[in-house]
């Protein structure tokens, strides 16, 4: 007993010290605590309690800014009230499921609180999705509504029988707008629902159907874990560049309700863009994916050196691995700000690289955060010690409930695999090695596409690069690599002589191809399975999203 009461003190010790660093914790008037403890034992941690309690806690204070303008965290509150009352007009009730397709803008934002208020589940849509990807989710998921921007209309067709249109870019449209709902409805508050929103993300789809991995609301656990490696700041201005349906863009969202940050958003990214979005509106932290990072890196120097990032103090990547050098070319032009966070949608996050990880060993994934268990186990489930690569588990706070279709990811005593190979290094970090799926067994010895790519990405000339298994005559099996450069001299059989100086020979690819690009979904992962459609190593399908 006395150890149980030692180790919750410990815990809501080191709560309290992040939560207190962060500006989290603070005085508050009488009148506005207990407004606070009301919204929240009311409508929850989600969307809807999130944001009310901000109009509750600074009303008046700018909480989205996008390229319409911006709104109040009063008046978002008041948007998203008409909202759920014209959504509940159009057939929304308790228990039902909202699909939501919209870029990064206010009406994202505005859809999910409205949808939260009336107890609905949240189910946001890839906008990269394939016309037959979106019509298997929609009839597996069955949603009463979708709400999407225009530009995507096409697309939908006869799938989705309730639209209304987020987004508008045209002004003859049949169906009802965002907008007009809101203005047709009264702004006054609701009365809560019985249940609480389920926020159901989609896995990216890379190689098959995309899976819906529902999540129900995050406790204060979650944030306390990622800020205790991630020192995000309350009141922060925050440019949100990642994708908002995917983990890593709507966990920062979630995020911004609990630090009370302004929430800066393009609908669409592009590298140079970011940079001056980040730059004039005065932002203190970015979130983007690594692809964002290796574009902006890929602009000319001139335009690099002409952006001022210096009030930014916290870039935070997720999504994929970093390829070759890319943390340390970003920290050698924009400062020590970068953070990498290694995860998947199903297990959210389980480590995290700060820039001093990231400066003595940027292969590494960093290490857990508070309150987040990762280990290593063999073939038998049995942990496994530093040094040894085998399947990564992870407890924390936010592993997903299962797929929305059936099926679940492993567990192991309460942790659950992120589908990765991987070993603790005897510093202590987490080294990911490759999807367990994707390796191949090279003359007896087992090799991972991704130690590969990396080493070709360190080449000069590579911009990017990508590998699947193929079958060899003398190895049995060897990779087959596909590489963008950008000089058109450098030739195939210098590519191989560069992994051969830097690895052993069977891990030289029997196969380098030059691409324009490489196929990439919106959340920038590679999709492996459009490089050699005709290969049978890339036929098999991963229910995970590897981050």
């Amino acid at each position: 007993m006395l150890q149980k009461l030692t180790l919750r003190a410990s815990a809501l010790g080191v709560t309290a010290k992040v939560l207190t660093e962060s500006g989290i914790i603070r005085p508050y008037s009488p009148k506005v605590l207990a407004g606070l403890l009301k919204t929240v034992t009311t409508w929850g941690t989600g969307p809807a309690g999130g944001f009310a309690s901000l109009a509750v806690r600074a009303p008046h204070q700018v909480g989205v800014i996008d390229e319409i303008g911006s709104l109040t965290f009063g008046e978002m509150h008041q948007r998203s009230n008409a909202l759920a009352r014209a959504l509940r007009a159009q057939g929304v009730n308790e228990g039902d499921s909202v699909a939501v397709m919209c870029r990064n803008h206010r009406g994202f934002i505005d859809a999910s609180i409205a949808v939260a208020k009336l107890g609905a589940d949240l189910l946001y849509l890839n906008t990269a999705f394939a016309g037959p990807q979106l019509v298997d989710v929609l009839e597996r998921e069955k949603p009463v509504v979708v709400i999407h921007d225009e530009e995507f209309t096409g697309m939908l067709g006869d799938a989705a029988e309730h639209r209304v249109v987020a987004w508008v870019d045209s002004d003859d449209l049949d169906v009802p707008t965002l907008e007009q709902l809101i203005a047709s409805e009264s702004t006054a508050d609701l009365e809560p629902p019985d249940r609480h929103t389920r926020i159901v993300i989609l896995t990216s789809g890379t190689t098959g159907t995309p899976k819906g991995a529902p999540r129900s609301e995050a406790g204060i656990d979650a944030a306390v874990s990622l800020l205790s490696r991630m020192p995000l700041r309350r009141g922060w201005r925050t440019h949100i560049a990642a994708p908002l349906f995917h983990t890593w863009g709507f966990a920062h969202l979630a995020l911004s309700m609990l630090l009370g940050s302004t929430v800066v958003l393009r609908r669409k990214f592009d590298p140079e863009g970011a940079l001056e979005a980040a730059e004039s509106e005065r932002c203190d932290s970015l979130v983007v994916i690594p692809v964002m990072l290796q574009r902006i890196m890929g602009l000319p120097q001139e335009k690099l050196d002409s952006h001022d990032l210096s009030r930014i103090k916290v870039v935070a990547a997720s999504g994929s691995s970093l390829p070759g050098d890319l943390a340390l070319k970003w920290m050698d032009q924009f400062g020590d700000n970068l953070y990498n966070i290694y995860g998947s949608t199903e297990v959210a996050y389980a480590s995290i690289a700060t820039p001093a990880d990231l400066r003595e060993a940027p292969t590494s994934a960093g290490m857990p955060p508070y309150a987040t268990i990762v280990k290593i186990l063999d073939a038998d489930g049995e942990e496994l010690p530093k040094g040894e690569s085998g399947r990564i588990f992870v407890g924390n706070s936010l592993l997903f409930e299962g797929y929305t279709g059936g099926g679940h990811k492993e567990m192991v005593d309460g942790l659950m695999s992120s589908g990765d190979v991987g070993r603790f290094g005897d510093d202590g970090r987490l080294y990911v090695e490759g999807r367990d799926d994707e390796m191949i067994v090279s003359g007896g010895e087992n090799v991972f596409p991704r130690e590969v790519e990396d080493c070709l990405a360190r080449h000069e000339h590579v911009v990017e690069a990508a590998a699947v298994g193929v079958d060899d005559d003398d190895f049995g099996k060897r990779l087959k690599a596909y590489v963008v450069v950008d000089d058109q001299s450098v030739t195939e059989d210098a590519l191989k002589d560069w992994v051969k100086q830097n690895l052993a020979r069977y891990k030289v690819p029997r196969e380098i191809v030059l691409m324009d690009e490489l196929p990439r979904n919106s959340t920038g992962k590679v999709l492996k399975r459009e490089l050699n459609k005709d290969d049978a190593a890339t036929d098999g399908e991963t229910e995970g999203d590897s981050e």
